[in-house]
């Protein structure tokens, strides 16, 4: 299977104190663990099963992730940056696998 490839769209600058919109996307494929293979055996669940937002170290966003979700998780939500920095995401896999990226942005 392909690795998964986190995607996210920040806005570059902002103001001091300005509600920002992030968006996410994780290209994984998602498997529900209730289907079987052509051996008629289950095929394990796997699916990402927790996000977690940071901004300059502090959590900003978390959400646990339910089997409901549909493959190529997508999240929005809002933050208020007061301060230049980076934030930083973080999607944990179901078999331990763990995808990160970050995206900085200025204050003006």
């Amino acid at each position: 299977m392909a690795k998964a490839k986190p995607r996210v769209k920040v806005p570059k600058s902002a103001s001091a104190g300005e509600v920002i919109t992030i968006k996410t996307l994780i290209s994984h494929k998602m498997e529900s663990g209730q289907r079987k293979d052509k051996a008629g055996k289950v095929i394990p669940r796997k699916i990402i099963n927790k996000f977690t937002c940071e901004f300059n170290g502090t959590k900003v966003f978390e959400c646990d992730i339910d089997p409901a979700i549909s493959a190529n998780p997508y999240l929005e939500f809002t933050a208020k940056v007061a301060e230049a920095g980076e934030f930083k995401f973080t999607w944990v896999d179901d078999d331990g696998s763990v995808y990160e990226t970050s995206k900085k942005i200025e204050v003006k």
